[in-house]
């Protein structure tokens, strides 16, 4: 069999005129110059399975050779002979075909023995661990602990009691290889990268090894001494993941309930943990996951804002400045919450000055974060591509594209974005209040809210393609056409980053119709695609803020004026009636 090289990488386009291909994404610099559409390229997972449906078939033919060749020394008539009847007994060629094809396909089946952890293991440390480049940037990481506590606990594989770890690590590799797996192949007639049954086969293994994880996990956090392991902490965290990963309707809050479990841990391991280098990465990264826990739930930081930011727990002074400031504003939205939860908020005197004090913290807040991207060193500076697409359902949408030094720090951008429009939604919140009865819409408030979430959005929505893999070429200083920079090219990472920015945005009520549109399909790209499931419930959210918010504040308000009228402060009375429909329950006497 001819042996027909390596697979070219590049796009159709290049291949077809048999050019060299410089590969870049999402279209090559070749088709740029040349003033072509790019027909893109095609899947890396293709190109791998097609090498090595090649591979088995060399090895399979050359296995299956004539044992008899070794005898071609044999006199000139008899070779004469076995030439003639070889020529007799040929095939034709399409028979030939066929018995090639089902070669194949038996050497693939025979020599593909690949153990389906180790490929989830590749599959989600290529896609879900980001380590740093450089050492004098170790923060700049995510989940790179796994690398040196899996090595760790190797050492001692086959007691149960060391099992969580490296069950927690396979239940996320096998779910994000089954996601991703079942998700169409890019391009246009891209096939499944695998059967159905394949991945259910998949996502059934790693369910059961979840199950397996949170049974030595639990059994480790029974353990007065083995719960404050960075092992233990690590598999809490994973557990976390993975129910990003597998996302169903009714276990929407099974990440939340994770998050939690890690806040006791760090609550129990104290201030010795950030001593050690693991031990600092893991708190950063649980920090991290608290500001989206309680941004989501309205709730406080557990232990306060001061607990979480101090001198010994800074990696990074900048990401840490950016999330002070995050922890704040999710402490001032669990405030505005528990103030405005009851129709007598509405009625009380202490109401107006405690709202204008959140408003005027609010806006504080918020100026101390403008001040925060004004003054980012220059290591942390993006670089602006301007950009017009036709259609904003592509990869690109309309406006600007930002290429940033690297994940880490593109993440942290998004983290103070997202804080910005809370807090754009607090200050419209506190501002109808002092409104009422008036409107809202009309006041200064509103109009400086509306016009700093739409640019928050821009750069949000700006910030997709560098996430995803989608940034496209452009000129450098020199005029000479470039790649894409640091962009991982549709890591899963990206995605898990993008999630929560995007349904921060797909929410708010300063989002066009288009933006809203792209962000729904960026959602439903990082879910199908990229399998992280999560994602996909979240481009199904209807939620409007800060106007639904503001309507149900209205709910309460009538009901508190209804309830000092005689005859109507009671549960079953028109202001309970009110009530209801706010969800909102008596306390119990």
């Amino acid at each position: 069999m001819v042996y027909l090289g390596r697979p070219s990488k590049g796009c159709q386009m290049c291949r077809t005129r048999r050019i060299k291909c410089d590969e870049t994404k999402p279209t090559c610099n070749q088709c740029a110059k040349a003033r072509r559409q790019c027909p893109g390229y095609r899947d890396e997972f293709d190109l791998l399975l097609r090498n090595e449906n090649q591979a088995a078939a060399r090895r399979s033919l050359k296995a299956n050779a004539p044992a008899a060749s070794a005898g071609s020394s044999s006199s000139g008539s008899s070779s004469k002979k076995k030439i003639s009847s070889l020529k007799d007994s040929q095939p034709h060629p399409r028979q030939q075909a066929l018995q090639l094809s089902i070669s194949q396909t038996t050497a693939l089946a025979n020599s593909l023995s690949i153990p389906t952890e180790d490929l989830a293991t590749c599959h989600f440390l290529s896609n879900f661990v980001l380590v740093p480049k450089q050492e004098q940037h170790a923060a700049r990481g995510y989940n790179h602990f796994l690398l040196p506590l899996l090595q760790q606990y190797g050492s001692s594989m086959g007691k149960e009691e060391n099992m969580h770890l490296q069950y927690a690590f396979n239940a996320c590799a096998l779910a994000s290889l089954g996601e991703r797996y079942g998700a169409p192949g890019p391009g246009a007639g891209g096939g499944r990268v695998t059967t159905g049954k394949e991945r259910e086969c998949l996502l059934q293994r790693a369910a059961e090894t979840y199950t397996k994880a949170l049974r030595a996990t639990n059994a480790a956090l029974k353990d007065p001494v083995r719960c404050k392991e960075d092992g233990v902490l690590a598999a809490v965290l994973l557990l976390g993941m993975f129910e990003n990963i597998t996302a169903k309707p009714n276990t929407g809050t099974a990440w939340g309930s994770h998050v939690e479990g890690a806040v006791l841990l760090v609550k129990a391991r104290g201030k010795k943990q950030l001593k050690t280098k693991l031990g600092l990465q893991l708190f950063v990264v649980v920090r991290t996951q608290v500001i989206i826990h309680n941004l989501i739930t309205a709730t406080s930081p557990a232990m306060g804002v001061n607990w979480w930011i101090n001198e010994e727990a800074t990696s990074d002074p900048t990401a840490t400045a950016c999330q002070r400031l995050n922890l704040f504003t999710a402490e001032l939205r669990s405030q505005i919450y528990n103030l405005l939860s009851s129709p007598a908020s509405f009625s009380s005197p202490t109401s107006i000055p405690a709202i204008k004090d959140i408003l005027a913290r609010a806006q504080a807040l918020d100026a101390e974060t403008v001040k925060w991207f004004a003054t980012l060193p220059a290591s942390w500076h993006l670089t602006p591509i301007p950009i017009t697409s036709p259609s904003p359902s592509a990869d690109l949408f309309p406006g600007v594209v930002h290429v940033y030094p690297d994940m880490w720090t593109a993440a942290l951008y998004n983290l103070a974005r997202t804080t910005r429009l809370v807090l754009m939604s607090i200050i419209v919140r506190c501002a109808a209040f002092l409104a009422r009865p008036g409107d809202y819409r009309t006041m200064k408030e509103y109009a400086v809210a509306a016009r700093n979430a739409g640019e928050v959005v821009g750069d949000v929505i700006g910030s997709v393609p560098f996430h995803l893999g989608h940034v496209p070429p452009r000129r450098d200083g020199e005029g000479n056409w470039v790649g894409g920079g640091n962009s991982p090219n549709g890591r899963g990472l990206g995605g898990y980053f993008l999630t929560w920015p995007l349904a921060c945005v797909v929410t708010q009520d300063f989002v066009t119709d288009a933006q809203r549109e792209y962000v729904r399909g960026r959602l439903r790209y990082i879910g199908d695609e990229l399998g992280i499931k999560y994602a996909r419930m979240l481009s199904q959210l209807k939620i409007r803020l800060p106007s639904m918010l503001i309507y149900g504040d209205g709910q309460l308000a009538a009901a508190a004026a209804e309830s000092q009228m005689p005859g109507s402060n009671n549960w079953e009375g028109s202001a309970g009636a009110v009530m209801r429909a706010a969800a909102f329950r008596p306390k119990a006497a």
